[in-house]
């Protein structure tokens, strides 16, 4: 069986609206207490932010990811010299038919491969 927090985690990473933690313990097909146990862990790790929220007379809780604040490694974002179009770009995209991210990504490919 998987880790049940990092499955946790992992949904709620999936939904960047959030997902509320009435929902989320029957997605992951445990107990209402066992969620408790899980978001609690996650919140005390500060992988997630925990936000009351009502549905109607019910009080629940919206679960979202919490983003990364680690720097990130300026190398990471340069195919030799060109720098990740994403940067500037203001275009809703699929990253999968995106033509400026893909011909950057196979760039860094090349020039990882030449390096070796």
């Amino acid at each position: 069986m998987a880790d049940p927090e990092a499955e946790a985690l992992d949904l709620i990473k999936s939904r960047p609206e959030g997902i509320l933690q009435s929902k989320l313990w029957k997605e992951l097909g445990v107990d209402s207490r066992k969620c408790s146990r899980i978001v609690k862990k996650l919140e005390e790790d500060g992988l997630i932010d925990r936000i009351e929220s009502k549905k109607g007379s019910t009080k629940t809780y919206l679960l979202k990811a919490k983003t990364s604040t680690m720097p990130v490694d300026p190398s990471c974002l340069l195919a030799g010299d060109e720098l990740i179009p994403c940067i500037s770009c203001d275009l809703e995209c699929i990253v999968e038919e995106c033509h400026p991210l893909m011909d950057w990504m196979y760039q860094l490919a090349i020039v990882q491969h030449t390096e070796k």
